[in-house]
Formats: C-alpha cells, sequence, structure tokens
C-alpha cells in the first residue's frame, strides 16, 4: 500500500517538475522571442531605400541599424578601398612617377577618363584620385605597376581579404567596373575599419577637391561623396561606388550621436538615394541618441 502512494507521489512530483519545466521555456523563449523583435525593430524603424544596409559602432561593433548584411552584392568601386590597401600595405614609393598607358583604358564597361595616355602623376596622385573621384584609370595603373603586375595585384586584394575574416569578398579587377567584385555589408564594415587605420586613406578619401595637371592641362576632381563637403557632417573615412549590376553604394567611418560608427550602403535606388539613407540614418541615430539621454 505505501509503495503504491510512493509510486503515485513521484509520479505526481514529475508531472509538477515537467510542468515547471516546460513553463520555464516558454517563458525564456518568450524573452527570447522579445529580444529579436526589439533587435528587428531597430532597423524596421528607418525607412531606407538600400536593399542593404548596416549601421555598426566603430568601438563596440555592436549593430545599431542592419538589412540584409549577409547578401552578397557587386560592390562596384567600393573595391577600391582595398586597392589602397594593398599599394600601402606593399610600402611603395608614393613618390614614385607613374605614366597613365593604353593598358589601363576600361575594356569592361567602356567609361571615359580624362587621364588620357602619357599623363604621369605621382603613385600618391593616383592614389588620391581613385578615393576621392573614384578615377578608374588611376586605380588600373596603381595595379598595373605593382611588382608583378595586376595578376599580382589582385591575388594580394583577395589574400588581404582573407586575412581580415572577409568570407564573403572575392575581387577580379583594382577598379570595381567588374561585377564578379562581390561582398557583404559585414565584410565591408570589417574593410572600412581597416582601411581606416590608415592616414592616407583617411585623408585621401574625405578630400574635397583637387586639381593634377594632365599633359600641360590642370584637371579638377571632386570628391563623388558629396558629403564630404556638408558642414552637418563629420566624415572619417569614405567611398562610393556605382555600376549598373550593383546599383548607388557607400561606404563611410563617421561620427554620429557622439559615436563613432561605420555606414554601408548597397544597391541603393536613385541617384540620391544613398545620401537620403544616410541622413536618415544621422536623423535616427541623433533622435535615438537624444532620448536615451533624457
Amino acid at each position: 500500500m505505501h509503495n503504491k502512494e510512493e509510486r503515485s507521489l513521484h509520479h505526481l512530483e514529475k508531472i509538477v517538475a515537467l510542468t515547471a519545466l516546460a513553463a520555464v521555456c516558454a517563458l525564456c523563449i518568450g524573452f527570447a522571442q522579445g529580444a529579436e523583435r526589439k533587435s528587428a525593430k531597430k532597423s524596421d524603424d528607418v525607412y531606407l531605400r538600400s536593399a542593404v544596409a548596416l549601421v555598426q559602432d566603430a568601438s563596440s561593433g555592436e549593430m545599431l541599424i542592419s538589412k540584409n548584411e549577409g547578401q552578397v552584392l557587386p560592390i562596384a568601386s567600393i573595391t577600391k578601398l582595398m586597392t589602397a590597401i594593398v599599394i600601402l600595405d606593399a610600402g611603395l614609393n608614393l613618390e614614385q612617377r607613374v605614366a597613365i598607358s593604353d593598358e589601363d583604358f576600361d575594356s569592361v564597361k567602356g567609361t571615359r577618363s580624362r587621364l588620357r595616355p602619357g599623363t604621369v602623376l605621382t603613385r600618391d596622385q593616383l592614389l588620391l584620385l581613385a578615393l576621392m573621384s573614384s578615377e578608374n584609370r588611376a586605380a588600373q595603373a596603381l595595379a598595373r605597376t605593382f611588382p608583378g603586375g595586376t595578376g599580382a595585384f589582385v591575388s594580394m586584394m583577395n589574400a588581404k581579404a582573407r586575412s581580415l575574416g572577409m568570407k564573403d569578398t572575392h575581387f577580379v579587377d583594382p577598379t570595381g567596373l567588374s561585377s564578379q567584385n562581390v561582398s557583404s555589408a559585414q565584410d565591408l564594415a570589417r574593410l572600412v575599419t581597416a582601411a581606416h587605420k590608415f592616414q592616407k586613406i583617411r585623408q585621401h578619401s574625405t578630400t574635397e577637391s583637387a586639381t593634377v595637371e594632365s599633359l600641360g592641362r590642370q584637371l579638377g576632381y571632386r570628391n563623388t561623396n558629396g558629403l564630404v563637403r556638408s558642414a552637418a557632417w563629420n566624415i572619417g573615412l569614405s567611398k562610393t561606388g556605382y555600376i549598373s549590376e550593383a546599383g548607388r553604394c557607400l561606404v563611410m567611418r563617421v561620427r554620429l550621436a557622439s559615436r563613432e560608427v561605420v555606414v554601408v550602403l548597397l544597391d541603393s535606388v536613385g541617384k540620391l538615394s544613398r545620401v537620403g539613407d544616410a541622413n536618415r540614418i544621422k536623423k535616427w541615430l541623433e533622435t535615438h541618441a537624444a532620448v536615451a539621454h533624457r
């Protein structure tokens, strides 16, 4: 009789314990789902026209805004940040003079350039034009005159990407004119962080305008990111990109709402949409910062 009662009691205890465990699990799942919804709301709060977006705290790595950040897409002239890193990593003489040649013509998209064959500029000037105004012949000339030539240069670009943990990234040319140059917003955040360590890249990519001499003529260039000319923005690094397959792209390291952030915008629809998205991100961060300090 006692054994039956004990067995019944043990059975009841098990049922109570399992019921309690199920309740705790349900509560934990509820909290997790709530946290996911709260995290997702960060992106949902901001209307962005770019297909891919990422805003990350540059110090902590905290994701502030994310939209399709793992999607792999063509990155156009964002490529030139890696081109600059490879040149600077190699420690080449930046004052060495380099001549533009017919080999530097764009055979992929047929884009034009004011840098005619025979133009002689320093490697530093080519780096400036590539980063500031996204000059394709400048980037191509940097790769062509690299020890081992363009092939060796592109291999170095891919090796550097691997060393930075950029698993979604692949390069086939130094300009970004090829749609086979691909990456994800997550990888590009790593690229921006690596590029920001170079004073030359910070300086050249945020220069508002510059003039170089080409075959006896003065050629004026402006930064392809108009935000660097705005007093409302404090930009530490910038690079734009565009080919039809990639849409309008923009990456920046910028100070917003008293914090350093990395911004990545890919495949933005419309010529002004990436700038519009950047301004919407700025407003959102500043608004949330103001609420947090109340």
